[in-house]
């Protein structure tokens, strides 16, 4: 069977120099197992970390151009190896091939933002703060840091997160998921192959052991994190009591609000992507909608019935599904839960996904599209994330109302509004409490130049994902004030701080 090991400098399989313990990586479409995946232990990151050390200073000290150059040739190495990445995604997780593209496409957006280090690296330069005084900055590396990543996006997030770490001049191990690990080891090997010299970027793969030992590991300066709440919690409180800088991104319950004046086509052509697309497995979902008023509650109901018994369901290879399975036959289970969870809380089933098979693929972990409609607030099937291909109705008599759903629920990542006026988008967007707005985009996932982050129970730490929180997350300031005597005998005039008078 395949083995899948630890990418770190001499090399780290599982059953050798690892911790002997494996986990099984599953064929999502039938249920079989496809690989196996080392488990690491303290040992194995050890051997990361010391790689890691040896390899920085001179990584660092390299010259930002020559620096973004790596990242210039590992984007052209990437987008030459696009239908091998793509398909080992897809094998792993189970999304479909178009998908799998974009999640590794959504990655390298951010590469393309890392090549302009030598420009966002730039410090702050005052002349003249005081008589004869200077005074700059300068962004420098903190160290090494450690990126622990979801299952959901295994190309897109560790490259949000280690593209930007190792272009400011760190060196950074990534822990992905153990559910599809092979395409974070490929990524390291085309960092490699691009010219990062060995040990500036490595992958171990682990457990909670593995997580736990890289959140108290004191050579390790940085810490990012993308997964569940009460995870990301976890991270959070442990990170920062060894003293690391730590972001945590967490889970979502994104509501889309529908306005009267909303064009109800392209509402419904967005919600089936937004809602159902990569099996609901996205923290940018959109599994909560809201329409304004009764009579556009029954409009996009009538609308979004056929185009859901429409969606496609299948293999993660067939080219005309719309999505595919879920990654565990857990998770399965879970999401098939809360379907049960939320009708008996006394919501309406529209459609009912549980119980959908395909033929040839009976031990497949596929949820069929599920909507319901007449959710409440109160019900916890609204308040918790399923993570799943399943959308609630939640139905508001006016804006106000409206307004409020997202911004008391406990989490607060996304949400988009739906209307033709710009007074109610505008006014929607100042006084929302979410990170990250929609107006007329229903997964308002910011470009690379901007950041990524959420607010309340989504996002722990006060720096976001890339753009230029990323680097500032990766890096830390340094502030230098300079004098140059004049060389005369009481060396010029005397030092006084501007604010000194």
């Amino acid at each position: 069977m395949r083995q899948i090991d630890h990418h770190i400098v001499g090399g780290a399989g599982g059953g050798t120099n690892g911790a002997g313990r494996f986990a099984d990586v599953l064929d999502p479409n039938n249920g079989g197992v496809q690989a196996r995946v080392a488990l690491g232990d303290r040992a194995v990151l050890d051997r990361a970390v010391a790689a890691a050390k040896a390899a920085q200073p001179a990584w660092a000290t390299t010259n930002p151009q020559r620096r973004a150059r790596v990242m210039f040739e590992f984007k052209r190495l990437v987008e030459a190896n696009m239908d091998e990445l793509a398909q080992m995604l897809s094998a792993e997780h189970g999304k479909v091939i178009a998908d799998a593209r974009g999640d590794v496409q959504r990655g390298l957006d951010v590469v393309e933002f890392a090549c302009a280090a030598p420009h966002v690296l730039k410090g702050e330069y005052t002349v003249g703060a005081g008589p004869g005084i200077d005074v700059y900055s300068m962004r420098q590396p903190i160290g090494i840091g450690a990126g622990i990543t979801p299952f959901n996006f295994p190309a897109m997030i560790p490259l949000w997160m280690g593209a930007i770490a190792t272009v400011v001049g760190n060196a950074f191990i990534l822990k992905p998921s153990e559910r599809d690990p092979s395409l974070p080891v490929r990524l390291s090997e085309l960092f490699l192959e691009a010219g990062m010299p060995e040990g500036v970027f490595q992958t171990v793969h682990g457990d909670k052991e593995m997580v736990d030992a890289i959140l108290d590991h004191p050579d390790i300066g940085a810490v990012s994190f993308v997964g569940s709440s009460d995870i990301a919690h976890y991270v959070y409180n442990r990170g920062v009591a060894n003293g690391k800088r730590v972001q945590a991104m967490g889970g979502a319950k994104n509501h889309g609000i529908v306005m009267p004046d909303a064009d109800l086509d392209q509402v419904v052509n967005d919600l089936t992507g937004a809602a159902f697309g990569s099996a609901g497995e996205r923290c940018m979902a959109l599994p909560v909608v809201v329409p304004v008023g009764e009579d556009t509650a029954n409009r996009l109901r009538e609308k979004l019935v056929p185009a859901i018994e429409a969606l496609r369901v299948g293999v993660s290879t067939d080219a005309d599904a719309h999505y595919g399975p879920v990654v565990t036959q857990a998770h399965k289970d879970k999401v098939e839960g809360w379907i049960a969870k939320c009708a008996d809380e006394g919501a309406e089933l529209v459609i009912d996904g549980r119980g959908f098979t395909l033929q040839g693929h009976e031990k497949g972990f596929f949820v069929g599209p599920t909507l319901f409609d007449h959710v409440t607030p109160d019900m916890e099937s609204y308040k918790e994330e399923i993570f799943g291909p399943v959308l609630q109705i939640v139905r508001a008599p006016d804006f106000e109302t409206a307004l409020e759903l997202p911004s008391k629920h406990q989490y607060g990542n996304g949400v988009a509004i739906f209307t033709r006026n710009g007074h109610a988008a505008r006014e929607f967007a100042a006084r929302v409490n979410v990170g990250m707005v929609g107006i007329n985009v229903p997964i308002p996932v910011p470009v690379a130049y901007h950041s990524f982050g959420g607010w309340k129970r989504s996002a722990f730490g006060d720096t976001n994902q890339h753009g230029m929180e990323g680097v500032k997350f990766w890096t830390k300031v340094k502030t230098i004030t300079a004098r140059w005597p004049d060389g005369s005998p009481d060396g010029g005039n005397a030092f006084v701080i501007p604010t000194m008078g």
